[in-house]
């Protein structure tokens, strides 16, 4: 039963309501917020935390609030306006697309992190890949067709454990720890971010390799169709950076195991 404290926020008000992931979480949506109700688990904490820390420091879900009892925990945060970067009309023009992920991803780097509450570096990440591996939980039909199999790796304990030996040097910076098209929107050029849990202190090139991936695949067909005038290093240009291939391949074979 949702608790008291957030059913003064929207009793009586209508919302679509859509099932998340394969945890029997749910999320309903307002016209000006979101609540997720999700099972308890003390991490939720954490990105809780971390969501109130970023409030006035980019334009992200703000904590309306946060509560539980027992069984389950229910997080209700403001609606952040905008489009997604993943709509037929950014899609269509590539280069006003791209200058406007280098700036979502500047914003971040440019968020001073002196204070972060959450740090999501390497051995953090692989602790938890850890755990899911050893659960069992790791979806291997959800990855990319390379990584496991002829060629690729035997399993995701093969994986992991090429991973554990080839953690490359960290290079913080504020992480959103899931960067890609659907969670950037924008709205009247205004930067906005959402599935913020995942943020912290991070290195720069996971947000890099997850949003460069994420570009590609909405571009190439994956999702059905085929939009020209991308190339592969078009973001890393923007940004007026080299993009370094060993971290980038690093930080998506990470993600495989999430």
């Amino acid at each position: 039963m949702i608790p008291e404290s957030i059913l003064r926020h929207i009793q009586g008000r209508a919302y679509t309501s859509d099932s998340i992931g394969k945890s029997g979480s749910e999320v309903r949506i307002y016209d000006d917020s979101v609540l997720k109700i999700v099972k308890y688990d003390s991490k939720n904490d954490e990105k809780v935390r971390m969501m109130r820390w970023m409030s006035g420091r980019l334009r992200s879900p703000e904590v309306i609030c946060w509560d539980s009892d027992g069984e389950h925990q229910y997080l209700l945060m403001s609606r952040v306006t905008g489009e997604m970067c993943c709509t037929r009309r950014f899609l269509e023009q590539p280069k006003e697309l791209v200058r406007l992920l280098a700036k979502a991803v500047r914003q971040l780097w440019d968020t001073d992190i002196s204070d972060c509450p959450v740090t999501r570096d390497a051995d953090t990440e692989l602790k938890e890949a850890r755990f899911r591996v050893e659960s069992g939980l790791v979806d291997i039909d959800n990855t990319e067709p390379s990584t496991f199999g002829e060629g690729g790796f035997k399993d995701p304990a093969d994986l992991l454990t090429w991973l554990d030996r080839n953690k490359p040097s960290f290079e913080p910076a504020l992480s959103h720890g899931d960067l890609c098209l659907p969670n950037i929107l924008i709205d009247g050029g205004r930067i906005g971010y959402i599935d913020i849990g995942d943020a912290g202190i991070g290195d720069k090139w996971r947000d890099l390799a997850l949003l460069s991936r994420s570009l590609r695949h909405n571009t190439d067909g994956t999702y059905g169709k085929v939009y020209p005038g991308y190339y592969a290093d078009m973001l890393f240009d923007e940004l007026g950076i080299a993009p370094d291939r060993e971290k980038l391949r690093y930080y998506t074979l990470l993600d495989e195991l999430f």
